[in-house]
């Protein structure tokens, strides 16, 4: 995936750039610090971060541009997400599909939100399904194949990954990790989430794991879960009920 950092402020554009790796480390990440370098790149970037006020040509203008290319060549609309320090450019920004707004300085927390939902969105458009996560634990980071986990747990603050090659530790909010794993994954009860790939059996209130371990399936939850299971098995996923 290809994402776009178009701001004239060294420091803004080097900020948002380490915030998308940290967040997406498989991206490719591409700065311009003017609008006609972005414009003359050519390229078509599933995300834009679009400073608004730039010498020349603002972000509003290079966003029509990419409104006009993707119009006349036929291509999906991507996400803009423009980033500026002046919140009366928030009417020109709706003009041109905005996906969102942030303004400077960037709170991080803030940003996360956001690209994690632009994230979301791109994956639901392109059906593009990630491969593996970034796992930071003891001050490294591990690299973990989606095929390679059979569940997450929730455990004293920390979140548990039980994978194929033993447990992984990590800190982190379920909530996040169930936005940045998708749709192959599902949250049976608020302390796991259950690689679908890995079920081989389940009831109103258990699934078994081909690991051999048994979760717990919220009895409010069936119900969605059926439907999420056969949404999943009808996407392509492997099924071994």
């Amino acid at each position: 995936m290809k994402i776009a950092v178009c701001d004239d402020d060294r420091t803004t554009r080097e900020q948002i750039a380490s915030l998308i790796r940290e967040q997406e480390p498989d991206a490719e990440v591409v700065t311009f610090e003017a609008g006609e370098e972005m414009i003359k790149s050519q390229e078509n970037f599933a995300v834009s971060f679009l400073d608004v006020e730039m010498k020349e040509i603002s972000g509003i203008d290079v966003a029509k541009h990419i409104r006009e290319e993707q119009e006349k060549r036929g291509r999906d609309k991507s996400i803009i997400i423009f980033v500026t320090g002046y919140r009366e450019y928030m009417e020109d920004a709706f003009d041109v599909n905005a996906f969102h707004y942030l303004v400077k300085p960037v709170d991080e927390k803030k940003f996360h939100t956001v690209f994690n939902r632009a994230l979301k969105e791109v994956f639901a458009k392109t059906k593009l399904k990630k491969l593996s996560v970034i796992i930071k634990y003891n001050g490294m980071q591990k690299k973990v194949l989606l095929k390679d986990i059979y569940y997450i747990e929730s455990s004293n603050k920390k979140v548990v990954f039980h994978t194929k090659d033993g447990k992984i530790d990590t800190y982190g909010s379920m909530d996040d990790w169930e936005a940045e794993l998708g749709d192959s994954f599902y949250r049976c009860h608020r302390g796991y989430l259950v690689n679908l790939e890995k079920i081989t059996a389940y009831n109103v209130d258990t699934i078994d794991l081909i690991n051999g371990d048994s979760l717990i399936l919220a009895q409010k939850k069936y119900s969605d879960f059926i439907k999420a299971y056969m949404r999943y098995a009808k996407d392509g996923g492997i099924v071994n009920v």
